[in-house]
């Protein structure tokens, strides 16, 4: 159980991306004090977290009313990985026009889409989808959101700490690891639709 619980948090913590996430939101938050910052992070988190554990929930419901298979699910959630996991390794060269948002941020960017973006959503809603969604992905998820959330909490010590240049180098890591995962989640994907799909 433990393991598995790992298997899925390992993979969402990467995805939530804290490390490249941080400089972002403190340049949002860079009018505030520290200890404002740290309250606004949490609450933006917790609405992150709502959001991600309706879909682990929901997820496999709105699956079977839709008609999408677990294939197609897994193959589109491995594309957008990788498309993630590219922006990481090679983020866009105007990436800091996009740190101008309102003083407060509720909801949106920093909750949807930073932390629960679609690449995110739709991982849960792969772990959700592949039992009867019980304790096992609300765990792993909740290990993933602690994991940030320590992060984001001691954001503006770390990136005094580590710079700029040493939160780029620990994303673009991130991004290599987040890479052979989508890839093994399109593998997943095709090898679900070959046996399940073309086998009937």
């Amino acid at each position: 159980m433990i393991r598995e619980i790992v298997e899925i948090a390992f993979p969402l913590f990467l995805i939530m991306d804290p490390l490249g996430n941080l400089p972002v939101c403190l340049s949002m938050l860079r009018e505030y004090s520290p200890r404002r910052q740290r309250s606004i992070l949490f609450r933006e988190l917790i609405i992150a977290l709502m959001v991600i554990v309706l879909f682990i929930y929901l997820g496999a419901g709105l699956m079977k009313m839709l008609n999408i298979h677990q294939s197609t699910l897994r193959i589109a959630g491995g594309v957008i990985l990788f498309m993630i996991s590219i922006k990481m390794i090679y983020p866009p060269t105007d990436s800091g026009s996009n740190t101008q948002a309102e003083k407060d941020p509720l909801i949106v960017p920093i909750a949807v889409p930073l932390f629960a973006g679609p690449s995110l959503l739709a991982a849960v809603m792969v772990y959700g989808s592949k039992g009867n969604a019980g304790i096992i992905p609300l765990a792993g998820t909740l290990t993933a959101w602690i994991m940030s959330l320590g992060i984001m909490m001691v954001g503006p010590t770390l990136a005094r700490f580590l710079g700029k240049r040493g939160l780029r180098a620990c994303e673009r890591l991130m991004g290599l690891i987040l890479i052979l995962l989508s890839v093994q989640m399109l593998e997943d994907g095709i090898k679900l639709y070959i046996t399940n799909v073309l086998g009937h």
